[in-house]
């Protein structure tokens, strides 16, 4: 498990798409597991887990095309 202290979505996205499963956590937002290269929402979700999945899936996208 990655403990990020500040939440960084481009430097979330590149831990993600390199490790491709695990989980992480966001301090001040939760936890999160990530599956196949991207986020996946938490089951008790609420509104900033499902912003931050949003925001940290479209960064690995941003990601991917760059290769």
């Amino acid at each position: 498990m990655r403990l990020f202290k500040r939440y960084i979505p481009g430097l979330i996205a590149k831990h993600v798409t390199r490790l491709f499963k695990g989980r992480i956590y966001i301090n001040g937002i939760g936890k999160f597991e990530f599956d196949n290269g991207k986020l996946v929402i938490p089951e008790h979700a609420e509104q900033r887990h499902y912003k931050a999945v949003k925001e940290i899936n479209s960064e690995v996208m941003k990601l991917k095309l760059a290769y």
